[in-house]
C-alpha cells in the first residue's frame, strides 16, 4: 500500500513542476507569443479584407450606361453658378 502511495506522490509532484514549468516558461516568453498573436491576426484580418473587397466592389458600383441622353438646356433667368 504505501508503495502505490509513493507512487502517487511522484506523479502528482510530476505532474504539478509541469504545470509550473509550462507557466514559468509562458511567462518568460509573453512578449513572443504576444507579437506572434499580433502578427497572425493581422495577417488574418488582411486576407479577410482583401478576399471580401472584390465582391463588396462588385455589388457597390452600378453599371455605366451604354449611351447618354442629349444636352438639357438651361433654363431663361436661372443664374449658372460658374
Amino acid at each position: 500500500m504505501q508503495k502505490v502511495i509513493n507512487v502517487l506522490a511522484v506523479l502528482s509532484f510530476v505532474g504539478t513542476a509541469g504545470i509550473v514549468g509550462t507557466a514559468g516558461v509562458v511567462y518568460v516568453r509573453r512578449d513572443a507569443i504576444i507579437e506572434q498573436v499580433k502578427e497572425n491576426v493581422a495577417k488574418a484580418a488582411t486576407e479577410a479584407i482583401a478576399g471580401a473587397l472584390p465582391g463588396m466592389m462588385d455589388s457597390a458600383l452600378p453599371e455605366l450606361p451604354g449611351s447618354t441622353g442629349g444636352v438639357i438646356a438651361p433654363t431663361p433667368g436661372v443664374a449658372v453658378p460658374f
